[in-house]
């Protein structure tokens, strides 16, 4: 088990430096420039079933993140073989899908992580190690915007519920809150 420190992240300012491999290629939060943000779904891996329905959702929908100048990017713990798996099973394969992401890393971004236990409920075996899932929306400047982060795999934020969320900020110009101390 991991000993570090988690680190609680505050709306407008800066995030921590996030460089991955995707099956689609290398990917780098600094490279991303977004009309207005670079959206980060982290998921749990391809033993969970809720994250399943939850990316095929968001794999429906990223169109229309991308018309309203939204990068989106997913990604989890799992290994390349497994988020290829994912990907494949899932029938998400338009939707940019990191794999690799470290206990460092996702401390860093304030996310949980758990021990494995098994077999799931769909019989696959959870990695020894995993992150939690996270949603943070980052604006192009690299600070961000909104997140949310959970302990457990559902009740999660609706992608439909998202996008208004986006249009209200857009439209409204309104500020990232949160951020006081």
């Amino acid at each position: 088990m991991s000993t570090l420190t988690t680190n609680v992240l505050k709306p407008r300012q800066a995030t921590p430096e996030l460089n991955l491999d995707t099956l689609q290629g290398k990917w780098s939060l600094t490279d991303q420039t977004p009309d207005y943000f670079t959206m980060v779904v982290v998921y749990r891996g391809l033993h969970c079933p809720i994250c399943k329905t939850y990316l095929k959702e968001l794999s429906r929908l990223l169109e229309d993140f991308q018309a309203k100048g939204v990068n989106v990017l997913a990604l989890s713990s799992d290994t390349k073989e497994r988020a290829q798996q994912a990907s494949t099973e899932w029938d998400i394969e338009n939707l940019p899908l990191a794999y690799g992401l470290t206990a460092e890393q996702s401390q860093n971004w304030g996310l949980h992580r758990s021990a494995g236990r098994g077999l799931t409920s769909i019989g696959i075996e959870e990695p020894a190690e995993f992150t939690e899932p996270g949603l943070f929306l980052v604006r192009p400047d690299g600070t961000l915007y909104w997140s949310n982060i959970s302990t457990m795999p559902f009740a999660r934020p609706h992608f439909r519920e998202v996008l208004g969320a986006i249009d209200f900020a857009i439209n409204k110009d309104y500020p990232a809150r949160g951020e006081l101390v």
